[in-house]
């Protein structure tokens, strides 16, 4: 079997220091720090008072009511995103035979929003189950893949690799695999993450896995450096189109 080649042709990025890859890439280059006091939440009662949210995101410019009230925030940095690659690459959608390329589009956790509000609603209610038929649609890590494909029209492989901070990596080693071996033309690939909510905060916080390091907040995150003491909490997407 001859193994083909691959390349990447677009890229789209929602991040902590920019919501394109331009603006993503210039904060990069100049040192910029994503890591600023939570705005999500009060974080008064929690050891951690700071991560890298996304700024300046506002759904309503990407989406429709009706759109917001089916996806997760996870899901709406993703297909933002997507949207940016998709553009970067200059494919031609209407050109391209759709069953031949694929969707690999992961989350570590998936819709943490969905999952805590719903809960919430449930819990301080009379009991009764009214859970809104979106929940679980809304929630699983591998809903992203299926919005990509279903918004574009592709019928080729869809799934999405699920293995914590590894996901989006081993979602573009796994769309390059299914090029190189002939399986498909072409892979939107990648990951995001909204899990900046209490309940995220709370579960990393027990783990002491969050750096507390408050009063140094914009250089808290320093893996390799003798005085780090837990990692910065980020949140976003990124996208990458593979071609044959």
């Amino acid at each position: 079997m001859e193994l083909r080649r691959v390349v990447v042709t677009g890229l789209g990025a929602i991040t902590p220091i920019g919501n394109n890859v331009k603006e993503f890439w210039d904060g990069l280059s100049n040192g910029v720090s994503g890591s600023d006091w939570v705005t999500h939440f009060d974080t008064e009662k929690f050891k951690t008072r700071f991560a890298c949210e996304v700024k300046n995101f506002d759904p309503s410019e990407h989406f429709d009511r009706k759109e917001i009230r089916k996806i997760d925030l996870f899901t709406q940095y993703a297909l933002v995103s997507v949207e940016e690659a998709i553009k970067d690459s200059s494919v031609n959608l209407e050109t391209i035979d759709q069953n031949r390329v694929g969707a690999i589009y992961t989350s570590g956790i998936g819709g943490m929003y969905t999952y805590q509000n719903q809960l919430k609603d449930h819990f301080e209610g009379d009991g009764t189950p009214r859970f809104s038929p979106f929940f679980i649609p809304k929630m699983i890590a591998d809903i992203t893949a299926g919005h990509i494909a279903m918004r574009y029209g592709f019928r080729g492989p869809n799934f999405a690799t699920v293995s914590a901070c590894a996901s989006s990596t081993n979602a573009i080693i796994d769309a390059y695999t299914y090029i190189r071996i002939g399986y498909a033309d072409m892979f939107v690939a990648g990951g995001s993450e909204a899990t900046i909510i209490e309940s995220g905060f709370a579960g990393f916080n027990a783990m002491q896995a969050l750096s507390t390091n408050n009063d140094e907040y914009k250089t808290a995150s320093r893996p390799f450096d003798a005085t780090r003491d837990g990692f910065v909490m980020g949140e976003g997407a990124r996208s990458w189109i593979l071609w044959n």
